[in-house]
């Protein structure tokens, strides 16, 4: 299984980016996945997960602003994030696994490698 994502960049607060999660195989189709972000210092934090079917559910501090997606043709999985703040700085990363270990906040089995967003002030 790989994960890559992509995306990560410097965007001035109110911005938007969008994460993409390319994934090997048919893990879109089959797996829970997520996104999870992490910063210096600080323990990685789930973002937002979405179940094989399709069910999205988000941190409480990205509600109504970021939106996490797939496209089960592509095998891509997405987090579309407005309205960007700086403290959603860090190292996103995606993660596919068993819905039980996503959304509990520990990841499933397989990561892919971080992407960097940096928002400024």
């Amino acid at each position: 299984v790989q994960l890559q994502a992509s995306g990560g960049g410097l965007v001035r607060a109110g911005g938007s980016l969008r994460l993409s999660c390319a994934a090997s195989g048919n893990i879109v189709s089959n797996t829970a996945m997520g996104w999870f972000r992490q910063t210096a210092g600080s323990q990685r934090e789930l973002v937002a997960t979405i179940s094989s079917p399709g069910s999205a559910n988000y941190a409480d501090s990205v509600k109504g602003r970021f939106t996490i997606s797939k496209d089960f043709a592509k095998n891509i999985m997405y987090l579309q994030m407005n309205s960007l703040k700086p403290e959603d700085s860090g190292v996103y990363y995606c993660n596919a696994g068993s819905l039980i270990k996503v959304v509990s906040g520990r990841g499933g089995d397989y990561w892919g490698q971080g992407t960097l967003v940096t928002v400024s002030s």
